[in-house]
């Protein structure tokens, strides 16, 4: 039988993990919805998925049902979903729901889902505290980010109890194609958002400044940003393949008296290392906020 999906929300995440999806599934496996009939709809005529009217009709059947949502209206999906959800475990074929939004830990999902309107009058707190699951939903949080759009991105993956390991692992294969997928522990998936789901922006801002600079000493526009793209690209690839500390080949570069220590000593002088580490820390600390 093949995989089924159900994918609300249509934007540039979940649009990239499905067009990584239907390389293994094909797109009649794959649905979607969204409050933008017309963005999802052109989705779905590009990879040959369909639409649903609603998010309740989409997670009827679906295997796999994608959370690709932003964390301030994920509450608000739950509760349209959670009857759904909540038959399908009477039935005994439970949907498997992947999570990506920042700060909504498995445990708040599933006792939202269990108990609906009374975790939401009585608060996010109350929620995650709560012990009473009766019928928990299996959930499997994720945290991707950007360049999955080219299958190359980064997904920390965690799941609940109720998510058998066979699941997993077929979820695991599905989302591979669109980068490297890694199993955390949940406590760290707020990290993970700081760093792989929010660095993507950190590297461009860089690129942007490394070509500013190659522009200033003289560089045509688009020779500067084409050769900051691929020393970036470059030295990304001398970390991962060599296995050697980022330090380490820092090192190789810096000659005694030459230009690249001019520039390191540049960049300390600047804070460069003390302010990246606070962006990370900044961006993770947002992220529990969300939740």
């Amino acid at each position: 039988m093949a995989i089924t999906i159900a994918c609300i929300g249509s934007g540039n995440m979940g649009s990239a993990l499905m067009k990584g999806a239907v390389k293994i599934i094909g797109g009649e496996n794959i649905s979607f919805t969204d409050p933008n009939q017309e963005k999802a709809q052109a989705l779905a005529d590009e990879i040959g998925a369909r639409v649903f009217p609603s998010n309740y009709d989409a997670v009827k059947d679906a295997e796999f049902v994608f959370l690709a949502v932003k964390p301030q209206v994920l509450g608000t999906v739950l509760e349209e979903i959670a009857p759904a959800l909540q038959m399908r475990i009477e039935e005994k074929k439970p949907a498997i729901l992947v999570s990506m939004a920042a700060g909504w830990t498995i445990r708040k999902i599933q006792i939202l889902l269990d108990v609906g309107s009374t975790a939401k009058l009585m608060g996010p707190d109350w929620a995650e505290a709560n012990p009473a699951l009766t019928k928990p939903v299996p959930v499997v949080r994720i945290m991707p980010n950007t360049p999955a759009l080219i299958s190359q991105g980064v997904i920390a993956m965690a799941a609940s109890p109720q998510v058998p390991e066979e699941t997993l692992a077929e979820l695991e294969r599905l989302l591979s194609s669109t980068g490297i997928v890694d199993r955390i522990d949940e406590s760290y998936m707020d990290a993970v958002t700081g760093l792989s789901g929010s660095g993507p922006a950190f590297v461009y801002l860089f690129i942007e400044a490394l070509a500013d600079g190659g522009v200033q000493a003289g560089l045509p526009r688009d020779k500067a940003l084409r050769y900051a793209a691929q020393t970036v690209l470059g030295a990304a690839a001398m970390v991962k393949e060599t296995g050697k500390h980022p330090g380490e080949l820092k090192d190789m570069v810096t000659s005694p008296a030459g230009t690249t220590i001019a520039g390191v000593a540049a960049l300390e002088n600047g804070r460069f290392r003390g302010t990246v580490i606070n962006a990370v820390e900044a961006a993770y600390k947002r992220s529990k906020q969300l939740g």
